[in-house]
């Protein structure tokens, strides 16, 4: 379904967002009738927590905003009550901060969202009127924007394999008029993305390089995503309970996908391209093998130390390709190291850059946007990690010391040249069900990235 706000002029059944340190003053603003019935419900403010009251012929609803530590250490505070409260259209009427209203008023359109491809789901019957002084076609933009990420994310790897995600990006290509390449199988090796074609030629799902663009006018961003639909883990085999999220492991090209919705949505004055190197990293007698040196598009050989860290190689080639083009801003997006996960959980995005500017516009922009992120060094010490003695570059360097940096220092190795480059290392993945954020895919960093684009760009 595509989210969007109820109708300005339908009718709706005012809301309330009352805090637990704010529900004594509140109350008291209430008529006898509506403070005894308040009452009489054990209303107590706690975040979700719901409350419809009567006014004479007519009725309003209170929803719980929690405690200010509560609403600290999460985020769409509202978007809690919406599966609670009745079908019907409401209108926020207490008085945010404009970030927090927009904040809130993502998460209820996000509350909304339900994967239902494989089982009825009912989405919630709560609709809600956009809050008064925000930009309703924007928000709408981003919550479709993320709504695209968790379907594809969501999709397990036996109808979202290298088919089925160029289909994704060719069905978002033709909504917006975007154009779309696409180079596959033994075409790979004949236009020179050879460590791409050898990550995914042991699969009978064929490997491919998807190139989308769109616009022809202001600055330049190219997004790069890695498009792993299902990983084994090749040769070094997985054990069974590190596979059951592999699905997963296209995160990057789905998050790339839903960012690159919102900005053609919002019809943003750039030139955008979305590279996303799609493959399945399979076993069979020609799967690539431990101790392999290969060949990359850059030029650079890569020793394989363990076929489970394919990911940085295909997203080798793609920004090898893309820094021939010379983007104002070049930017990666991957489901990439377990160490990430190790070093900051799975609801922060670890973000790597050189570009100071950009790191501070992201940061800003993450905190106002609820999409928090963490900037992580390019440890030049850790470069000699990754150069093994009979190669240049070492794809999976011993020890398991820092995994994550040393998998940005690989990635930036081929994305020399470009005038600002940052990686980002996402989960892709919700574990526990929040407000807003059922258990499965999520997106991480694409809204810092969408707000922080105008500084970035100088759009």
């Amino acid at each position: 379904m595509t989210l969007r706000f109820a109708e300005a002029a339908a009718p709706a059944t005012p809301l309330h967002l009352v805090g637990t340190e704010d529900l004594a003053r509140w109350r008291e603003t209430l008529g006898t009738g509506p403070r005894a019935w308040l009452d009489r419900t054990g209303f107590t403010g706690a975040q979700g927590e719901v409350a419809l009251l009567p006014d004479g012929d007519k009725a309003f609803a209170v929803v719980g905003h929690g405690t200010p530590q509560s609403r600290s250490r999460g985020r769409f505070p509202l978007a809690a009550a919406v599966p609670k409260l009745p079908e019907g259209i409401y209108d926020l009427v207490t008085p945010l901060p404009e970030a927090e209203r927009a904040e809130n008023a993502l998460g209820w359109l996000l509350a909304r969202h339900v994967f239902d491809r494989y089982k009825k789901i009912s989405t919630p019957g709560a609709a809600l009127k956009a809050p008064a002084g925000l930009d309703a076609t924007r928000i709408e933009a981003i919550a479709n924007g993320e709504a695209l990420t968790r379907d594809l994310i969501n999709t397990p790897a036996n109808d979202m394999g290298p088919d089925e995600l160029e289909a994704a990006a060719r069905a978002l290509a033709e909504t917006h008029g975007a154009d779309l390449t696409v180079t596959r199988g033994e075409d790979l090796l004949a236009e020179n993305f050879p460590l791409i074609h050898t990550v995914g030629r042991a699969s009978p799902r064929a490997p491919r390089l998807i190139d989308l663009r769109w616009g022809d006018a202001g600055p330049s961003l190219t997004l790069v995503g890695k498009g792993v639909c299902f990983d084994t883990g090749g040769l070094n085999l997985k054990p069974g309970s590190s596979m059951g999220l592999m699905k997963k492991d296209m995160g990057g090209a789905a998050t790339v996908l839903g960012l690159a919705s919102m900005i053609m949505t919002l019809g943003l004055l750039m030139r955008l391209r979305v590279l996303i190197p799609a493959v399945e990293n399979s076993v069979s007698g020609n799967s690539f093998r431990p101790q392999d040196i290969l060949a990359s598009r850059k030029g650079l050989s890569v020793e394989i130390n363990n076929t489970d860290a394919e990911g940085r190689l295909v997203l080798a080639d793609a920004l090898a390709f893309a820094t021939e083009e010379d983007p104002d801003c070049l930017v990666s997006m991957a489901t990439l190291t377990g160490a990430a996960r190790v070093a900051v959980g799975p609801d922060l995005a670890p973000f790597f850059t050189d570009d100071e500017a950009l790191a501070a516009a992201l940061s800003g922009s993450a905190a106002r946007v609820a999409d928090p992120v963490w900037r992580m060094p390019f440890h030049a010490p850790y470069e000699s990690m990754i150069e093994p003695p009979l190669a240049d570059l070492d794809n999976a360097p011993k020890g398991g010391m820092a995994g994550a940096i040393t998998a940005a220092l690989f990635l930036r190795r081929f994305a020399e040249g470009a005038r600002s480059y940052t990686h980002f290392d996402i989960y892709g993945w919700q574990p526990t069900a929040a407000p807003a954020r059922p258990v499965g895919g999520v997106g991480q960093g694409a809204r810092a990235l969408l707000d922080a684009l105008p500084e970035i760009l100088s759009l």
